[in-house]
């Protein structure tokens, strides 16, 4: 089947990147198609909810071939619906050597969204003592900016990580709100297999939706699939450079307990039914020399108990409310491959996990400090795949493939690891890219106008 309308654009994936492009050719007057892998249903914030839509193995959960486990959100908003909130800069002087100017975007991109740290009011009190104790042994630990409307925040919550219900964490479902209401049309599950092209120029996408192989056209295909479903879509489609030598950001969550008597406990905030209802990610350091990033790290009851079995603490299983809890992410070396529809190849670099050990040692003599003990970590999980579409090898500057008209905007296109939160750098990529199709749009339409005019000119001659 093959659709009879066509679209000023096609964007692939609904995150950061492009809800971000979506939203902004909208406001330039576009006509913009966007096709999402994932469901559109409401977000519950709920243990289920979260499993269809951030641990379903095969889709949402990847497994490498050493069984490095991968995770990615399948749904209307992608993973912007369960990330941590947390607006990391994108890293200019990088972005500048890769020949992209991120400055004058990013200052847009703040005066629009709610980025700051959190209040006193939305500190808890496990975050604070993580901070203290890091700051007593003379580290650089201090608040985070957040992408949190903190008006609406609820400080009793602890439902960042299953997707906040309550729409007081950004999410790139509000840009494509806002891009429907300016007339784009999205259509969710709807899984995009390749990009139609003719003489190395695209001109629209086949997918599958309700059992039924569909075609769609466009003048523009934004693709913004994320690092691991964006170089399928592409090696799909012809172009073999993609999925090489990638990063994944591997995380560890560093436990320990707190074992001071209740009363102290209940001044702290540690007791049964109120600790770990706070934010995650609220204050935190970059150890940029050593590769990684720590922060403070709530986990929910059920993922928590999950960790400490998978650890073989099952005598811990019942002391969530003892725990303390700090998360490193380390900056991986590029390596591995993805192949389309058979295997993702991602191993831990010797490097790599000395960075993992290296920072681990750190955050077990922060929660000692704190009046921890019976410190372990969890299994490393893998966040942010990207660089599997780079800047200088699969696009160039304006994000464009070897096939006219066909663009990248997700972590695909990062050519290097950095180990931080990615979301405020694809929401800048997204402006960006945006800006440069709706220029190149009205550079089309005088070239045009101008054409014609010639052509009426020469007929009257």
């Amino acid at each position: 089947m093959t659709s009879r309308q066509t679209y000023d654009a096609i964007v692939v994936g609904s995150g950061p990147g492009g809800g971000t492009v979506a939203r902004e050719l909208a406001r330039s007057g576009a006509k913009v198609l966007v096709l999402e892998r994932g469901s559109d249903a409401p977000v519950k914030g709920t243990v289920l909810q979260t499993l269809r839509w951030l641990g379903t193995p095969g889709s949402s959960l990847v497994l490498t071939a050493s069984g490095l486990p991968i995770v990615r959100g399948l749904t209307l908003g992608g993973s912007s619906i369960f990330y941590f909130g947390t607006a990391y800069p994108p890293p200019l002087t990088d972005f500048a050597r890769w020949g992209i100017d991120l400055a004058p975007v990013l200052a847009e991109a703040r005066d629009e969204l709610p980025i700051g740290p959190l209040s006193d009011r939305l500190l808890g009190p496990m975050s604070r003592m993580i901070m203290d104790s890091a700051q007593r042994l003379g580290l650089p630990w201090k608040p985070l900016d957040k992408f949190i409307d903190q008006e609406h925040c609820r400080p009793e919550c602890w439902r960042c990580t299953y997707g906040c219900p309550y729409g007081a964490k950004w999410n790139s479902r509000m840009y494509l709100t806002e891009a429907a209401e300016r007339g784009v049309v999205v259509h969710t599950q709807a899984k995009v297999l390749r990009v139609l092209q003719r003489d190395g120029k695209a001109y629209g996408v086949e997918f599958q939706q309700d059992g039924t192989t569909q075609q769609v056209h466009a003048e523009t295909v934004v693709l913004s699939a994320g690092g691991l479903g964006t170089p399928e879509i592409l090696g799909n489609s012809g172009i073999t450079n993609a999925g090489r030598d990638f990063f994944v950001d591997p995380l560890i969550t560093v436990f320990g307990f707190v074992e001071k008597p209740k009363e102290e406990r209940v001044r702290l905030g540690l007791v049964r039914g109120h600790s770990g209802r706070e934010i995650p990610m609220s204050t935190g350091m970059r150890a940029e020399e050593d590769g990684y990033v720590m922060t403070d790290m709530t986990v929910p009851p059920a993922l928590f108990r999950t960790m400490a079995l998978s650890a073989g603490r099952l005598w811990r299983l019942s002391q969530h409310h003892r725990a303390l809890s700090i998360m490193i992410k380390i900056k991986d070396d590029l390596a591995g491959e993805i192949v389309p529809g058979k295997a993702v190849r991602k191993p831990l670099t010797t490097d790599d996990k000395r960075k993992l050990s290296h920072g681990y040692r750190q955050a077990k003599a922060i929660l000692h400090e704190a009046g921890a003990e019976g410190v372990f970590h969890s299994a490393t999980v893998a966040a942010h795949p990207g660089g599997t579409a780079k800047i200088g090898e699969v696009v160039d500057t304006d994000l464009q493939t070897e096939y006219k008209n066909l663009y990248v905007c997700d972590c695909s296109v990062i050519p290097e690891a950095w180990g931080l939160p990615p979301t405020l750098s694809l929401i800048c990529l997204g402006k960006r890219l945006a800006r440069h199709l709706s220029q190149q749009d009205q550079a089309t339409s005088v070239r045009g106008e101008v054409e014609r005019q010639a052509s009426i000119a020469n007929m009257g001659a």
